[in-house]
C-alpha cells in the first residue's frame, strides 16, 4: 500500500468516525424532551443529570492525551467507544425503571467514553492535516455535525412514531459502536509520523496528494523527528498560548454545547409546541453548522484563521439574541441558523492552531481539548440551573460571554510555522491572480 493510499484511507476513515460519534451523541440529545417527561424533572433536576456526564468527560480529557500517546488513536478510539456506547446504552434502556443514580452511572461511563474518544479522533484528524498539506479539521468536524443532523432526524421521527427513549437509543448506539469500531481500524498506522511526508510544494485539493510523493515516506524528515528529544505532553499545560486557544474552543464548545442540550428544550417550552417541533429546530442548528463547517477549510484557506473566528463570534452572538428574545417562532429559527454557523468553526481551527508544531500535537491538543470540552460538558448543565430561574430560551444569552471572548482571544489560533507560509504562499498566489486578470481585462 502506497503512502497516498494509507492517507487518503485513514481520511475517509476518520470522517465516518466524526458522523458516528455525532449520530451517537444526537440521538441521545434529540429525545432530551422525553426523558426529561419520563423522569419528570425540573429544569435544575434536568441539568445536575446532564452534569454527571459532564464529570465523566472532564475528569477523562486530561488524561485522553497520554492515552492516545500511549495506547495509538486507534486502539484508544476502541476503547473508547465501549465505554461511550455502553455507558450511553445503560443509561437509556434503563430510563425510568431504576433508580435515577443507574442513569446517572450510564452517563458517566459515557461521559468519560466520549471525552477520550474525542481527544483521539481529533488527535487523528490533526496528523492526517498535517499529511495533506492544507486545513481538513473544519471537514471532519462537519462530518460530525452531519452525524448529528442524522441523529436529530432519526429522534424527530422516532418521536413522532411515539417509539420509546429506551428501544430508540439504545438500537441507535449499539449500531454506532458497531461502525466506530470499524472505521478506526484504518487510522494511521503507528510510526506514521506527522513529518513523515514532504509535503511542502503540495497545492492539490483537500482530497488529493501529489503523486510525486506516492513512492514512499521522506527518510530524511523521519530521521530529523527521530533525533529530537521526546517531549512529555503534561509540558503543554505550562504554555499560555495553549490555554488561549483552550479558550477559543471553549468560546465554541459552549455555544454548541448549549445549543445540543437546551435548544430543543428551549423551543418546546418557550413556544408550547411539540417534542417533534423540538428536534426540528435542532436540525435547523445542526444544518446552519454542518453548512458553515463544510465551506470553513475554503473560507481558512483563503482569509485566515482569525478573521474567520472573529466573524463566527459575531454570528453566535447575533443568533443568541433572536433566539432567547424572538417573540415569534419563526425569528427564534433565524436565530438558530446565526448561532449554528458562529458555532461551527471555533473547535476545529482550535485543534489545527494546537497542532501547529506535529512533534508536540498530543499534549496540546490533549490541553486545549480539555478546556473547551469542560464548557461543552460542564456548561450546559449548569445553564440548566439558571433556566429554573428564568427559562431556557432567557439562560441561553449567557453564552454571549464567551461568545465575545472568543473574539478576543481568537490572536492565539493565528497559523504557525508551515501552516503560516502556506497562508501567505495562497495570498500571494491569489494577488498574483488577480493581477493577471486586471491585465487582461
Amino acid at each position: 500500500m502506497t503512502a497516498v493510499h494509507t492517507v487518503r484511507t485513514a481520511k475517509n476513515s476518520v470522517h465516518l468516525t466524526f458522523f458516528v460519534v455525532g449520530f451517537i451523541f444526537a440521538n441521545w440529545a434529540s429525545r432530551l424532551p422525553a426523558i426529561r417527561d419520563t423522569l419528570e424533572f425540573e429544569p435544575a433536576q434536568m441539568g445536575r443529570l446532564l452534569l454527571v456526564g459532564a464529570v465523566g468527560s472532564v475528569l477523562a480529557l486530561p488524561l485522553s492525551g497520554w492515552v492516545a500517546e500511549r495506547l495509538g488513536a486507534k486502539r484508544a478510539v476502541w476503547v473508547a467507544a465501549v465505554f461511550m456506547c455502553g455507558g450511553y446504552i445503560l443509561a437509556a434502556t434503563t430510563l425510568g425503571d431504576v433508580p435515577v443514580a443507574v442513569t446517572g452511572l450510564g452517563l458517566f461511563l459515557g461521559g468519560i467514553g466520549m471525552g477520550t474518544c474525542d481527544t483521539a479522533m481529533n488527535l487523528e484528524g490533526t496528523r492526517v492535516e498535517q499529511q495533506l498539506g492544507r486545513s481538513i479539521m473544519p471537514k471532519f468536524h462537519g462530518m460530525f455535525s452531519l452525524g448529528t443532523m442524522a441523529g436529530a432526524l432519526v429522534g424527530a421521527g422516532v418521536a413522532l412514531l411515539h417509539i420509546p427513549v429506551q428501544v430508540h437509543v439504545g438500537v441507535a448506539i449499539a449500531i454506532g459502536y458497531l461502525f466506530i469500531t470499524f472505521a478506526a481500524r484504518f487510522f494511521l498506522p503507528a510510526g506514521f509520523g506527522v513529518r513523515a511526508l514532504d509535503l511542502e510544494s503540495v497545492h492539490t485539493r483537500d482530497d488529493e496528494l501529489d503523486p510525486a510523493i506516492s513512492s514512499g515516506i521522506s527518510t530524511e524528515g523521519a530521521a530529523e523527528a527521530a533525533t529530537q528529544p521526546k517531549r512529555s505532553v503534561w509540558m503543554a499545560w505550562a504554555e499560555g498560548r495553549t490555554w488561549l486557544i483552550g479558550l477559543v474552543i471553549l468560546s465554541a464548545a459552549l455555544t454548541e454545547g448549549a445549543a445540543n442540550d437546551w435548544l430543543s428544550l428551549g423551543i418546546v417550552d418557550g413556544f408550547d409546541t411539540s417534542d417533534a417541533l423540538g428536534a426540528v429546530g435542532l436540525f435547523v442548528f445542526l444544518s446552519s453548522m454542518t453548512g458553515m463547517r463544510m465551506v470553513g477549510t475554503w473560507l481558512i484557506d483563503n482569509y485566515g484563521r482569525l478573521l474567520v473566528i472573529r466573524v463566527c463570534s459575531a454570528s453566535a452572538i447575533v443568533g443568541l439574541l433572536l433566539f432567547a428574545l424572538s417573540p415569534w417562532l419563526w425569528l427564534a429559527i433565524l436565530g438558530a441558523i446565526f448561532w449554528g454557523a458562529g458555532a461551527s468553526l471555533g473547535f476545529p481551527i482550535g485543534m489545527s492552531a494546537a497542532s501547529d508544531e506535529p512533534e508536540r500535537a498530543a499534549g496540546r491538543v490533549s490541553v486545549a481539548a480539555t478546556i473547551g470540552y469542560t464548557a461543552f460538558f460542564a456548561g450546559p448543565p449548569i445553564l440548566g440551573e439558571l433556566a429554573q430561574h428564568v427559562g431556557y430560551r432567557n439562560a441561553m444569552l449567557a453564552i454571549m460571554l464567551p461568545a465575545v471572548l472568543g473574539f478576543l482571544v481568537a490572536t492565539a489560533a493565528n497559523e504557525r510555522g508551515k501552516a503560516a507560509e502556506a497562508l501567505s504562499n495562497r495570498r500571494a498566489e491569489r494577488a498574483q491572480r488577480a493581477e493577471q486578470a486586471q491585465r487582461t481585462a
